[in-house]
This record gives structure tokens, C-alpha cells and sequence, in this order.
């Protein structure tokens, strides 16, 4: 069975605005990496049309301000398959996408039975969501050495009965000063 994998930027005071974060080539070569060790994305709209047509179009003419940034752009572009969960987005613009509006916990289900590599999931909402659902098996936070003071926070809204407990698996310092914290479900 594959793994849904839920990666994000963090502020240490918890914050996960994208703009509060910078993306470092530490950080562009991290997360490369993980594409291209699974196949399939996971997104809620807002994170797609954040995501799409930015990373492609940059794919395409390698117009990134670094090597990282453009090694990131192919690797998202390569991606076997974009799944996006929403109810209002019209059309998918990126290749290999498909939108899908129905049951989430079953689809997501049905998506961990195929065959393939590992599914990474971005974003808040969505994530919130199959967190509350239980349905993410990988946290990778990545702590950046900033405190934001303000902003968006992950799980608002949503109370997890019962507390969702994590087993650690490692931790990365990156030179920036930033530290991966992943852990699996217990």
C-alpha cells in the first residue's frame, strides 16, 4: 500500500503562509528530492493554482533564479499524477491532472491501493482534513528559523479526537538553520 506523505514550510510559531517562508536551494533540493521519490500529488485547489502553471511553465524554459529551483520545477513537472480535491475549480490546466469532487477518505483510499510510488500532500485545508480523517501515514515539517507572529496555523478549525499520536523517524539541520522533523503515525 502506498503512503500518503504530508511535507510543509513551518515558522517555529507554527505559521504556514507560504509568504512568511523563503524558499532556500537547501530547501528546493529537499523537497526535489521527495517528488521524485513518490508519483502522485495531492492537492486542494487553493495549492494547486498556486503550484500550476508556475512549476511547469518554469519546467519548461528553466527561468528559475538558481539550479535547485529549476531541478524542483522538472521533478514537479514529471509528476505521474496531479490529484486535485475540489468542488468549485472548473479545469485542471497542468498535464496528468484530474480533479476530483466526490467522497475524499474513499478516493483517498482507493489511491493508496494503486500501484506506484509514495503520494505527497501540500497545502492546508485538504491536509487538515485527511489528518482529521486519519488517513496520512508521513509528516515532514520543515521548521524554518523564522518566527511570523501571525498567519494561517495547520488544523484550524478542525479538534482531533483523540490526539493524533506521531512516532519519530529522524531529524535534518539544513545549513539555513531550518531542521526537517518527520515522523509516522504510531
Amino acid at each position: 500500500m502506498r503512503k500518503l506523505i504530508y511535507s510543509i514550510n513551518l515558522t517555529i510559531d507554527g505559521c504556514l503562509d507560504h509568504t512568511k517562508v523563503s524558499g532556500s536551494e537547501e530547501i528546493h533540493e529537499y523537497f526535489a528530492t521527495m517528488l521524485r521519490d513518490a508519483d502522485t500529488l495531492i492537492y486542494g485547489r487553493t495549492t494547486y493554482q498556486l503550484m500550476v502553471p508556475f512549476w511547469p511553465d518554469m519546467a519548461k524554459n528553466h527561468s528559475g533564479q538558481t539550479k535547485a529551483m529549476n531541478d524542483f520545477a522538472d521533478a514537479f513537472d514529471g509528476m505521474r499524477d496531479i490529484v486535485v480535491f475540489s468542488k468549485t475549480l472548473d479545469k485542471a490546466e497542468g498535464k496528468n491532472t484530474r480533479i476530483i469532487r466526490t467522497n475524499i477518505k474513499d478516493e483517498i483510499l482507493k489511491l493508496k491501493e494503486e500501484p506506484g510510488k509514495d503520494m505527497l500532500l501540500g497545502g492546508a485545508d485538504l491536509a487538515s482534513q485527511l489528518i482529521e480523517l486519519g488517513l496520512v501515514d508521513e509528516y515532514h515539517f520543515v521548521v524554518h528559523p523564522i518566527i511570523a507572529g501571525e498567519g494561517r496555523r495547520l488544523l484550524e478549525g478542525i479538534s482531533l479526537q483523540p490526539t493524533l499520536k506521531l512516532k519519530f523517524v529522524e531529524t535534518k539541520i539544513m545549513k539555513s538553520g531550518c531542521v526537517v522533523l518527520r515522523y509516522e503515525r504510531a
